[in-house]
């Protein structure tokens, strides 16, 4: 059975300690999420036809509490044209808010090719997501699924792993090292919260659950 939200509900945090998987949206309202500062998230971002939307421009949302490894899943559409994407194990580096990158964007628009690092399902800037993934047209739903684990990342689309890549591997070493992320050694590797990105565009949320996996699991 799925646990929800409170997280201030006693036998969720429970649950979740022990591995089990909870959800992190109600399907009814923003509670779990808030702004970068804690506050509530601006009203550009909403609950309709349980889902959790981004409507108008609001900033990104990101989840109260911090994480390290875990299996992340959600369902999610976007409008045409729409440029969004979730960020986990985030840090702030002085101003700048950075992590690992699920990209979700409108592949048929053909600004990037399918396994582009650019692309629907890549680690954004690091790996691109396979050249023969299942990516469904825009407006209709997708099924994701992020996994850290330790060094490994993993990024799942409807069912099959698209990308993944072991952080200080030779093959990290070498994107990592020619991406924009290059000047933080320590990118991807730290507790921190999931975000949800507000890029100017649509795009619907639902069925968002997580999952502690491994060292935290145990914690």
């Amino acid at each position: 059975m799925r646990l929800t939200l409170p997280f201030l509900s006693l036998l969720s945090l429970l649950a979740f300690a022990k591995g089990k998987e909870i959800s992190l949206f109600d399907g009814q309202s923003l509670q779990g999420w808030t702004d970068r500062a804690g506050n509530p998230p601006a009203k550009g971002w909403t609950v309709a036809d349980s889902c959790l939307v981004r409507q108008a421009k609001a900033g990104n949302i990101y989840t109260k509490r911090s994480f390290l490894d875990f299996s992340f899943s959600f369902e999610w559409k976007i409008a045409p044209g729409c440029n969004s994407g979730v960020k986990y194990r985030v840090t702030d580096y002085s101003g700048a808010v950075l992590g690992p990158e699920y990209q979700i964007i409108d592949d048929d628009e053909g600004k990037y090719a399918p396994d582009h690092l650019g692309a629907t399902a890549s680690i954004y800037a690091i790996k691109g997501a396979s050249a023969d993934k299942k990516l469904k047209k825009s407006g209709e739903f997708n099924t994701s699924r992020i996994i850290a684990k330790g060094n490994l990342l993993e990024h799942w689309l409807n069912g099959e792993k698209v990308a993944e890549i072991e952080i200080g591997s030779a093959d990290w070493k070498k994107r990592h090292g020619s991406s924009k992320f290059k000047k933080r050694p320590d990118f991807g590797m730290k507790r921190g919260r999931i975000m949800l990105q507000e890029h100017g565009s649509e795009v619907w949320f639902r069925n968002i659950t997580i999952k502690q996996l491994g060292r935290s699991a145990r914690q």
